[in-house]
């Protein structure tokens, strides 16, 4: 029988928070299980770090700026085929979509929607395909706090629940397993809002006793440098990326109680990380940001690890990969193979090493903030910015100007800004024309940088 596949994702969980990427706590042994028993990617990278243009890039495919989709308070359109619709209709597997969905409401940025689905239910049409078990709302965040809230499901109807928000959206993937016929392949994606700050109480929310379990945090050098908001927030952060990981453990028992695990393949990542409010302070800010929107790896380098199937054996991927490519990843595990229609790789590829002359290295978009681009390779993070366009109103630019070069070798934490050093000038010029390759291959036009 086909591969049953699982796709938990959080929402702003940073790389670190994971032990089996760094972490020092113990904030996550199911996760670093299923990587000791699976893939885990040392060096993924987001290509989008914001929610709604992720997640859209996540049901299709492709770029934010193929879509539309470049900033938040944008809808799916409906004339891409999506990966529900990929996973129903060419591979003849059931679905259950749980969680958040953010890609029903349309309108301005930072404004109430025209097309407004924040708090009601989202309509089957435009629920990216997805026909099967929904437990979902359009924005977790305005429909729930870090206990208590609701979602809807396939029915329209609203389902409350009480308790932490990570367990009890856990509970509706349990319930689905509980329920579930054997009939045809599950392919489920649990949607976690968790670790993300909650955003009328700009905080974020742990379960109750976070502050004290997690008192003897260790804050990542970056944080620790630069200030912003961690240090009094990051004990709550690390408490949700723990809620999390506890129901991970949950999922994991479920599925072995009945009996698929063996036959079940799970995708753990989030959609971007969190920079603490400790970027975008400078005068190229021209739009929106608080913990995201930004070429930092902060923000950009995120958790995944993928655990069954022919991701097995405990290896351990150092290669730059991008999470642009889990669309085409999960299709590739079903059986679907989409060849150019979507973006990125099957990550298997690269775990097997079978493409020599793999290029090692990722692109990002970036909206709200700025309108911006950059390239990370293993040696250098590279990122432009188009002057005076509001990166909440413009998808893309004609021109874009330096914003800042990071030697990776010397400074891991992205701490000294070399973009001006004359003694880089070679290497920028070099990381500039494969950005402007990549854009233009990806978007379309080849823009102008300047210095």
């Amino acid at each position: 029988m086909a591969y049953n596949i699982i796709f938990y994702f959080s929402d702003q969980q940073r790389w670190d928070t994971c032990g089996c990427f760094g972490q020092p706590l113990n904030i996550t042994p199911n996760l670093d299980e299923l990587a000791a028993e699976g893939v885990k990617f040392d060096n993924a990278f987001s290509p989008q770090p914001v929610c709604g243009p992720c997640r859209a890039l996540f049901q299709t495919g492709k770029y934010p700026t193929e879509t539309g989709c470049f900033r938040n308070n944008l809808m799916l359109p409906s004339q891409i085929k999506t990966l529900g619709e990929y996973m129903e209709k060419d591979a003849g597997y059931e679905t259950a979509y749980i969680g958040k969905w953010h890609l029903a409401s349309d309108g301005e940025l930072e404004k109430k929607p025209t097309i407004d689905h924040t708090i009601t239910a989202v309509p089957l049409e435009l629920r990216g395909g997805y026909t099967g078990y929904w437990r979902a709302a359009d924005v977790l965040e305005f429909t729930s706090h870090g206990y208590d809230g609701y979602v809807f499901d396939e029915n329209n109807n609203r389902i409350d629940f009480k308790g932490y928000r990570a367990d009890c959206i856990n509970q509706f993937a349990l319930d689905y397993l509980d329920q579930y016929t054997g009939e045809k392949p599950f392919f489920m994606t649990v949607s976690q809002i968790e670790p993300h700050h909650q955003n009328d109480h700009n905080h974020y929310e742990g379960p109750d006793g976070s502050k004290q379990r997690f008192a003897n945090f260790v804050l990542p050098e970056d944080l620790k440098a630069l200030g912003g908001n961690a240090a009094e927030e990051y004990p709550d952060y690390l408490g949700q990326c723990a809620s999390l990981d506890e129901n991970l453990g949950r999922l994991v028992a479920k599925l072995k109680e009945k009996g698929l695990y063996d036959n079940t393949v799970i995708l753990y990542a989030s959609d971007h990380g969190s920079h603490f409010k400790t970027r975008n302070r400078d005068a190229h800010l021209n739009g929106y940001d608080d913990y995201k929107r930004s070429c930092h790896d902060g923000c950009l380098h995120v958790p995944l690890v993928i655990c069954g199937g022919p991701f097995k054996g405990g290896r351990e991927v150092t290669e730059l990969v991008s999470t642009e490519s889990i669309p085409k990843t999960l299709l590739a595990l079903a059986g679907v193979e989409v060849g150019d229609r979507m973006i990125g790789e099957n990550l298997l590829d690269v775990v097997e090493k079978k493409n020599d002359n793999r290029a090692n290295e990722v692109f990002a978009q970036i909206s709200e903030s700025r309108c911006g681009r950059c390239i990370r390779t293993a040696d250098y993070m590279y990122s432009v910015y188009a002057p005076g366009v509001n990166g909440g109103e413009a998808a893309a630019s004609d021109v874009y100007a330096d914003d800042f070069l990071y030697d990776m070798k010397k400074d891991p934490w992205q701490l000294n800004n070399v973009v001006a050093d004359p003694a880089y000038a070679v290497v920028k010029a070099e990381l500039r024309e494969r950005l402007l390759n990549w854009i233009e291959r990806a978007e379309g036009a080849r823009p102008t940088i300047t210095d």
